[in-house]
């Protein structure tokens, strides 16, 4: 047990976790925000009857029994939750995230005597104290699955699978909850389990309590857009959202519970029980750097992405500027594969002759080869209804290993293009590499620590060939490969090693023939380190380090520079474009103005004024149209693995009006080559503005966050993004708050804006927003929406107070398919979807159709009114959707069809996407006005008098150049996609929970509710 001053907890927590901050805050100074309600707060009466404990924006409160201010006993950093009294109240215990994972603590009343019990990489939850002793009952996933411990003064033992244990009165059996649908009772002393509830599938029970005979149970029930608390079996509270926390009892027939937003009495008493909480807010205080846009002065190549250095250690091709390169090390690089189609992935072939790349060219992505000596390109894979990505050689050079867009792991036969799938699909898995005899191939996949809960290690797993079964190996002891994608493993062509990356440093370990570590693995670089290669000799490995390429020996030592000598820089449009527009909303007034010439020089609107004959440029017939700025799209993930959408992505977002999209998260180095692919105009789509991957703490779960575990670590991480000029700072969900405060203080140093799925602590110290009204969250819940999407008052005053955005991304707005299929019918669509991701689509339109949609619509009519306060509360809310993960640009227009489906006015919904987002970013986007760059869209209806026309886009100029729908299908138009191959299944079932086929499909929509 380690005992932590008081001081030291008010004073902001930062030794809690060993989290040093890096520099200085940059908000301006805090203020006092008084609360008086709070989402999903959790209440504990004190054995006297005279206190409540409650957990509200993970701080720890005390209020007297009857209600009144609230005394706060831990800081804002600790990030506590559900508290419980010891059995003669002098300790209250509870769950903290202070030290990056969920552990134990206690402290006084007085708020003395701050402690730890427990540490190490596993969660532990749920504390409860015995009310005739000192053990606590608590889960944890230590085991593998989640179970009920027992802790006895620093012992450990293990009670039952199972969560949310709760102790008889008599101290002698704990009820606790089972797979949501079941709640058990075991007897500690004897071990003899029993059930106690039982409930259909999708219906959730959570946090049963025991009446004070010990006679019966009380729980709370989630079931069709309700939550009530029941007893016994039978409705006790109803038309109330009850929180999913357990009672207190202040006698035989009454209780404290907490729902609506408040503290309550139930049972025979009735009432709220009131209180105020004084948090502190400050608003952000710093400079924005501006992206730019503008200048034509050259600039160093930064996204370099998937390098390869070639067999003979003396050539490197890697992916730029929407080519593909390769050059004589020491020399000027030149491209090889050119076009404008897509293109990812080179491998070079054992021999040195070819390359392997996926391309769309034909139509979707799938692998084709280059012979190097020729020039000539051949089709390798035509896998039906799937993409062809992230191709390696098999030594022999007889086969490649890939993966199609649902993370299924296949080979494919270089003489005769014979398909045969050797895994079925893992959850977003990195790139295949082989062992030398070609018997095992490698790639990084997920490995959950629990099932109750997501998040996990990216380990190596190993997939015999032979016979279709894999198996895992740890890189690192409770440690993560950095990213499933280019970070490795990398199998070294002799077969004696595997080179990773962990902790963005290099690993290289010697392994047996079939990938099994025989030692250690050795550091082998200190710098930031990502996606290496070996030579064909196995004895250099050639990486990433900041921008930059570099050699270092697989045994280490002094790396070397690979000077590349690339340079690119922003395109512009020359000339004088006149759009005449019939009507024209701004993206400001309330109302259209008619008959107006738009004057473009350039990529930027030079004058807005009343029609004027006889204007020089080139003249645009727009007397039909209604002429809005382009849509931002705020929250998305272009390069995100298992969607494959390849260049068909950027034409649609430009076909239905979206002109700038925002990355919250993406892989580091494709998002910097898509960047500077747009910017240079090497690819068509929207303007682009990103972070790289976010920063996550020692679990991850999606391929694109980096596991972050110190801070030696976190200074790493916060080097590429300077390094690699993110736009933006995104902090994951199991980032603890002193890192995320840390994160939050560095970007505004560098002049970027930090957001998270969390509003506090990071809105009390400058944070500059929050993304979705509340998705994946540590907790399991969100303090930020309940299940039932309402959002009280507390989250609503922190927003407005800070002046912090709010990124809604409505996920339920989807479900407004089924009475509006107009997008999903609509030809740009059909066209421009991968042929997978348009089942999928209409696989949601199936589902809307079919399934009772009024739970999910009344939630989201519960989430729209939170954002219609915050907009008419003088808030700021921008529109993001989440995409690809749900369904790419036709997810924004839902969301603006949502909020005004549910109370916002289209006006509200339009400024959201355009100029709100624009006065966010800080740049000249979201207006028609002299000095904006000239992104706008020609529509053939009024927006302002009905939503839905926001998609009837007849033209869209994006950086000052006009295109019509038409020309943005044409390369795709036609264009047959569903091709047959020959594909042998894999040949054995898969034992691994977390390979279950419904598992990994759900995971893929998982952004969408509570973790």
């Amino acid at each position: 047990m380690t005992g932590i001053p008081r001081r030291t907890v008010l004073a902001g927590g930062a030794g809690l976790a060993g989290a040093a901050l890096i520099g200085v805050p940059t908000a301006a100074a805090a203020r006092a925000k008084a609360l008086d309600q709070g989402t999903d707060i959790a209440a504990r009466l004190s054995p006297d009857g005279r206190t409540i404990a409650f957990d509200l924006v993970g701080v720890l409160w005390l209020i007297p029994a009857s209600g009144g201010p609230a005394r706060r006993l831990t800081s804002d950093f600790i990030d506590i939750a559900q508290p419980d009294w010891a059995p003669g109240g002098e300790e209250i215990v509870f769950q903290a995230y202070a030290a990056g994972s969920f552990d134990l603590w206690t402290v006084r009343p007085d708020g003395s005597k701050l402690t730890r019990l427990t540490e190490g990489p596993f969660d532990h939850r749920e504390p409860r104290f015995n009310p005739r002793t000192r053990q606590i009952a608590f889960s944890s996933d230590s085991s593998g699955t989640y179970a009920v411990y027992l802790w006895d003064d620093g012992k450990v033992s293990a009670v039952a699978d199972g969560y949310e244990p709760a102790w008889s009165p008599d101290g002698t059996r704990i009820a606790f909850v089972v797979a949501n649908t079941a709640i058990d009772v075991v007897d500690v002393a004897t071990g003899v389990r029993t059930t106690a509830v039982t409930v259909p599938a999708g219906t959730v029970l959570h946090s049963p309590e025991w009446t004070p005979d010990g006679r019966e149970l009380i729980y709370t029930v989630v079931v069709d857009g309700r939550s009530e608390l029941w007893r016994n079996g039978k409705p006790e509270v109803t038309g109330q959202d009850v929180f999913p926390f357990r009672v207190s009892w202040r006698s035989p027939g009454e209780y404290v519970y907490t729902a609506d937003g408040q503290i309550r009495r139930g049972g025979t008493g009735r009432g709220r029980i009131g209180f105020t909480a004084v948090t502190s807010i400050a608003k952000p205080a710093y400079r924005k750097r501006h992206r730019d846009f503008d200048s034509t002065v050259p600039r160093p190549v930064k996204g370099l992405a998937s390098p390869a250095i070639s067999p003979d250690g003396k050539w490197v091709a890697f992916c730029a500027l929407n080519d593909i390169w390769v050059m004589t090390i020491g020399e000027k690089p030149r491209r090889e594969i050119t076009g404008a189609s897509w293109k990812s992935h080179p491998a070079w072939s054992p021999d040195g002759r070819h390359l392997s790349y996926s391309t769309d060219r034909s139509g979707k992505l799938d692998i084709w080869l280059r012979d190097l000596h020729t020039g000539t390109d051949r089709r390798l894979t035509a896998l039906p209804n799937a993409a062809a990505v992230s191709g390696s050689w098999s030594k022999d050079g007889t086969h490649l290993a890939f993966l199609d867009q649902t993370g299924a792991v296949y080979t494919v036969e270089v003489a005769t293009g014979t398909v045969e799938k050797i895994y079925a699909a893992t959850f977003e898995p990195g790139r295949p590499t082989w062992s030398a005899d070609g018997t095992t191939v490698a790639v990084a996949a997920i490995v959950p620590y629990s099932a109750r809960y997501r998040e996990g290690l990216s380990k190596i797993l190993l997939i015999d060939r032979a016979t279709g079964t894999g198996r895992y190996q740890d890189p690192l002891p409770d440690r993560s490969i950095q990213t499933r994608g280019d970070d490795g493993p990398v199998w070294s062509p002799d077969g004696t090693k595997m080179a990773f990356v962990v902790a963005s440093v290099l690993f290289v370990a010697p392994v047996a023939p079939d990938g099994t570590f025989t030692g250690p693995p050795r550091q082998v670089t200190r710098e930031v380190t990502d996606a290496p290669t070996f030579s064909g000799d196995s004895s250099t490995i050639l990486y990433l380090s900041n921008g930059r390429l570099r050699l270092v020996a697989a045994g280490g030592g002094d790396p070397r520079p690979v000077a590349v000598g690339l340079s690119w820089a922003n395109s512009s449009p020359r000339g004088r474009t006149v759009i005449r527009a019939g009507r024209v909303w701004d993206g400001s007034s309330k109302s259209l103005h008619h008959d107006v010439d738009i004057i473009v020089d350039g990529n930027k609107i030079s004058a807005v004024e009343p029609h004027r004959a006889g204007r020089d440029g080139v003249q645009v017939d727009a007397r039909n149209d209604v002429v809005i700025p382009g849509i931002i799209d705020m929250h998305h993930h272009r390069e995100m693995q298992g969607y494959s959408y390849g260049a068909r992505q950027g034409r649609l977002w430009l076909s239905l009006g979206i002109t700038t999209t925002r990355s919250p998260g993406s892989p580091a180095y494709h998002m910097v080559e898509e960047r500077e692919s747009i910017q240079s105009g090497a690819r068509l789509g929207p303007r682009y503005l990103a972070t790289g991957e976010a920063i996550d703490g020692s679990r991850i779960f999606y391929n694109f966050m980096r596991p972050t575990f110190d801070d030696d670590q976190l200074a790493l991480e916060l080097s590429r993004a300077g390094a690699l000029d993110y736009d933006l700072m995104k902090a994951y969900v199991r980032l603890s708050a002193t890192r995320q405060r840390a994160v939050i203080d560095w970007a505004h140093r560098h002049g970027i804006p930090a957001t998270s799925h969390y509003h506090y602590p990071a809105l009390a110290v400058g944070g500059d927003g929050m993304e979705h009204v509340g998705a994946t969250n540590r907790l399991g819940y969100s303090r930020t929406v309940t299940a039932l999407g309402a959002v009280y008052s507390d989250v609503a005053d922190i927003f407005l107070a800070s002046g912090a955005s709010l990124t809604p991304t409505l996920f339920n707005s989807l479900f407004l398919l089924a009475t509006d299929d107009s997008l999903v019918e609509d030809e740009r669509v059909k066209t421009l979807y991968p042929s997978w991701e348009y089942a999928n689509l209409q696989a949601s339109l199936e589902s809307a159709r079919t399934t009772d949609q009024t739970a999910n619509l009344a939630n989201l009519a519960r989430q729209v009114a939170h954002v219609v306060r915050l907009i008419r509360g003088g808030g700021v809310v921008v529109t993001g959707t989440d995409s690809p993960i749900v369904p790419t640009a036709v997810s924004t227009h839902m969301n603006l069809r949502g909020m005004v489906a549910y109370g916002a006015t289209a006006w509200e919904a339009m400024s959201s996407a355009t100029r709100v987002s624009g006065e966010f970013l800080d740049l000249p986007l979201g207006r028609l006005a002299p000095g904006y760059f000239a992104d706008l869209a020609l529509l053939g209806g009024d927006p302002l008098t009905d939503i839905k026309q926001a998609a009837n886009v007849r033209q869209v100029m994006a950086n000052g150049v006009l295109r019509t729908p038409a020309d943005l299908m044409a390369p795709f138009a036609g264009v047959e996609t569903r091709r047959s191959a020959p594909v042998a299944m894999e040949k054995a079932p898969d034992h691994y929970w977390w390979h279950d086929p419904h598992w990994v499909e759900a995971s893929r929509h998982a952004c969408c509710s509570d973790d």
